[in-house]
């Protein structure tokens, strides 16, 4: 039997919902681990903003699943100054990398 490393469907959308239970598709830009904090992060966007200029990234730590995949009902907002501004850092490094790589 060949076992492939990946889950059959790699995870990169999931679907979140409001206070009002609207349903909302997002994309998962990346995800990290910290080891000063513990926890895994995910950075995730609106779907229907893909092809948009400006895109209003979120961030969440989060529980992995049994394959270390994001599930959505395990999203957990980032309260503490220090780990917004260390998730913040991360995110800027991705994205000035991600420019320079244009």
């Amino acid at each position: 039997m060949n076992e492939n490393p990946q889950s059959p469907k790699d995870l990169d959308e999931v679907i979140l919902s409001d206070d009002q239970g609207n349903e909302d598709v997002y994309k998962i830009l990346f995800t990290f681990d910290s080891e000063d904090y513990g926890k895994s992060y995910v950075f995730l966007y609106p779907k229907n903003a893909e092809d948009s200029d400006e895109i209003e990234v979120q961030a969440f730590s989060f529980t992995p699943d049994e394959n270390g995949d994001v599930d959505a009902g395990e999203l957990n907002p980032i309260e503490d100054e220090e780990e917004w501004d260390m998730v913040q850092e991360v995110l800027n490094t991705f994205t000035e990398d991600d420019e320079q790589g244009e």
